[in-house]
């Protein structure tokens, strides 16, 4: 299959407070903008063209596939008003062949794309899709769902408790798919009764169109995992997951002949070390590491889990990473401070500052800024998103700090909070819930002031 069209163009709405700088598929993974691991995937597949539909900060993902290796044709669908109506806007370019759908937000391995295609080109059908099993903890209401048996679609529903599997955002298709996209209704009327759809044109629904007409459509699970990145969290499950990927393929150590590693850090794990990159004095390293080129790692910098960082990033003075953390281009984590999660690029954590959860791009973390974590009754924080309440199977109880903000001193976040984009908080601040962004939060103080002096002491 030589063309793929990945959609860019909605609003990503639901993925506040990271949709406001960047198109979400712009979003960096493991320290590159999805939308390009995205097309990686693609050519590592066959495909030699793509055809990338955009919209909403439509330079974010023009930026992201810059001088990438096969041709790349953008289409503006402005406004966006339907995943249906981007693929129609596509076809036009891609003329009478088979051709690949990508959601640019779809996050999983290159082996996802691959039996996809192996699957659609043995099958002969009209259609073939990428599917998930819904995991324990998964709430179908959530997701645009199927019923499958036996390897086939048998009826899609949008959100619905009554489906067992959801659609994973990769699709492949014959190019006589343009007659059902142009009998599209305009909104996802496969949906429960009662259910309320946007008048939004849905690729589902498509899909659900050819299933009534007695088409056959087979189906494929992903290859390990795939995350949709729909909300916030899912950011950070995105980034833990293919961080989890790259760490358990590598096998032995890659180290740059440029790059510099103490005789006194304790590595216990494999290590890609880029050019120019430090590892100095008294670091420590437990878990698979990926360090960028030109970055350092001194005076104890100490990483405890699975770890990748960027480039030109300084960890230093006994910081601390736990867990699957993902460090951007151009950070620093400075005296004791600790990080568990994402940072993106250029984020400052200075000192003494206690952070789990997501930092946006260019974030400066104020000195002793705590990220409550734990809740009095154990359980995991309820996230209200858009008006609707949930409780993420992930990162439930981080904290979320939209691009270009700020904290000051002494700021403590409670568990599962968000911090808009352009925002600041003020010193000594308790944030209980979420901040709107481009927004000043400052403590209001009530001072008492009382006489005092020696003669209180008997003088």
């Amino acid at each position: 299959m030589k063309t793929a069209v990945i959609l860019c163009a909605g609003h990503g709405a639901r993925f506040w407070p990271y949709n406001e700088v960047r198109h979400k598929a712009a979003t960096p993974i493991m320290n590159r903008p999805n939308v390009r691991r995205l097309a990686e995937s693609l050519r590592q597949a066959g495909v030699e063209r793509l055809i990338v539909v955009v919209g909403v900060h439509e330079a974010s993902v023009r930026a992201a596939l810059h001088d990438f290796e096969l041709p790349v044709a953008f289409i503006r669908q402005n406004p966006p008003t339907g995943t249906a109506y981007g693929v129609l806007s596509a076809l036009p370019l891609i003329g009478d062949e088979p051709f690949l759908v990508a959601y640019g937000d779809i996050v999983t391995p290159p082996e996802t794309v691959r039996r996809l295609v192996e699957a659609f080109q043995g099958s002969g059908a009209l259609a073939a899709v990428v599917a998930q099993p819904y995991l324990p903890e998964h709430d179908p209401r959530d997701w645009i769902g199927a019923v499958v048996h036996q390897g086939r679609l048998r009826r899609i529903e949008g959100h619905s408790a009554d489906t067992n599997y959801r659609l994973g955002g990769l699709y492949a298709f014959q190019p006589h798919i343009r007659d059902a996209l142009n009998a599209h209704p305009g909104l996802m009327t496969s949906v429960p009764v009662g259910g309320m759809p946007p008048l939004e044109a849905e690729l589902a629904q498509t899909l659900q169109t050819l299933l009534e007409q007695g088409q056959d459509i087979p189906f494929v699970e992903p290859a390990g995992f795939l995350v949709d990145m729909d909300k916030p969290w899912h950011l950070w499950e995105a980034n833990a997951r293919w961080l989890e990927y790259e760490a358990s393929r590598l096998e032995s150590d890659r180290i740059s002949k440029t790059a510099q590693i103490d005789d006194s850090a304790e590595i216990y794990g494999k290590v890609v070390v880029e050019d120019g990159a430090v590892i100095g004095k008294r670091v420590v390293i437990r878990g698979n590491c990926f360090i960028g080129r030109e970055s350092h790692l001194t005076n104890g910098a100490m990483l405890m889990g699975r770890t990748a960082i960027g480039a030109r990033s300084h960890l230093r003075d006994y910081c601390h990473l736990s867990g699957a953390t993902v460090v951007g281009n151009g950070c620093i984590v400075g005296h004791g401070a600790e990080m568990d999660g994402v940072m993106l690029d250029g984020s400052f954590l200075f000192h003494y500052c206690e952070i789990m959860g997501v930092v946006g791009q260019r974030v400066d973390i104020g000195a002793a800024t705590v990220c409550g974590t734990l809740r009095f009754d154990d359980g995991d924080t309820m996230h209200t998103i858009r008006g609707r309440r949930e409780r993420p199977d992930f990162g439930a109880n981080g904290a979320y700090f939209g691009d270009f903000s700020r904290t000051g001193v002494n700021v403590i976040t409670m568990p599962g909070v968000k911090i808009g984009a352009y925002s600041c908080v003020g010193a000594g601040i308790v944030v209980y819930e979420d901040i709107p962004s481009r927004k000043l939060v400052l403590l209001k103080q009530e001072l008492v002031y009382r006489d005092w002096g020696p003669e209180r002491y008997g003088w």
